[in-house]
């Protein structure tokens, strides 16, 4: 048999899921639960603390426990990158994934810091650079209301931005287009993109900054981005609170052996 609090927890998880107990609503106090028999406090507590570390709930000093929003942000695959949105408009990627949930947005809900740093491993590799060359880091942390949803550094050579938006520390994208924009302006126009996700634990720094829940795990995101001649115009690395996106890819599926047969 299950231990009490897991029972507890998995009937407060269905009535939450039900809908019994909306986003936003308190559960009910430690005390009034055991009153009514649902168990002891150290059953009704271990059943909270179960809930909230799988994301169902927050519990804050003077609050209580609350449920979440279980509602997350559509965080587009190749769609956000569709060259319209940002060359011919103003729909950054972030903004994409709001406008495809459906959300409000603010361009100011994305801040930033620029400094020019020496390239870690990973961002030298993938530059084609030796690691502690200079390279720009344009480090951001995005919003939705008082919510961070996700930090993103984009890593670029010097002499790509030198001189354009894409050093300029103001909150909010670079400019109408932002960034790919910026860079198409400058004579690097993208053509393709390699994006690797990896799920992990949160450092320390993570949990304060995203404003974690205990045992919420994120997304590492690194994303190469690349010329038509195979330039490599940035590369960037996103952590993502991984209760608060969806990840959405629509795609041609491949087949490479009528390619093959086609070439022939």
């Amino acid at each position: 048999m299950a231990p009490k609090w897991r029972e507890l927890a998995d009937e407060l998880a269905e009535q939450i899921r039900s809908g019994e107990y909306t986003p936003g609503t308190q559960l009910p106090q430690i005390r009034q639960l055991v009153e009514e028999g649902k168990g002891s406090k150290a059953t009704v507590h271990a059943a909270y603390k179960a809930l909230e570390a799988e994301g169902l709930v927050t519990s804050t000093r003077g609050h209580g426990t609350v449920v979440r929003e279980q509602v997350p942000l559509k965080r587009l695959g190749i769609a956000r990158y569709d060259k319209a949105k940002w060359r011919d408009g103003d729909e950054v990627a972030f903004i994409a994934d709001r406008v495809a949930s459906g959300r409000a947005y603010r361009r100011n809900e994305q801040t930033q810091t620029v400094s020019l740093v020496e390239a870690p491993a990973a961002v030298a590799a993938a530059h084609g650079l030796e690691t502690g060359a200079p390279v720009y880091a344009r480090a951001r942390l995005v919003k939705e209301g008082d919510q961070p949803t996700h930090t993103l550094t984009s890593y670029y050579r010097p002499e790509h931005v030198e001189g354009t938006r894409l050093v300029d520390p103001t909150p909010g994208p670079a400019g109408r287009g932002g960034g790919y924009r910026v860079l198409y302006d400058a004579g690097y126009e993208i053509d393709h993109m390699k994006e690797a996700l990896f799920a992990r634990t949160p450092t320390a720094d993570e949990v304060k900054l995203l404003q974690l829940p205990p045992g919420e795990p994120v997304v590492e995101l690194h994303r190469t981005t690349y010329t038509a001649s195979g330039t490599v115009v940035e590369f960037a690395i996103g952590i993502h609170a991984a209760s608060r996106f969806a990840w959405e890819y629509d795609f041609k599926v491949p087949d490479s052996a009528a390619d093959k047969d086609g070439a022939q």
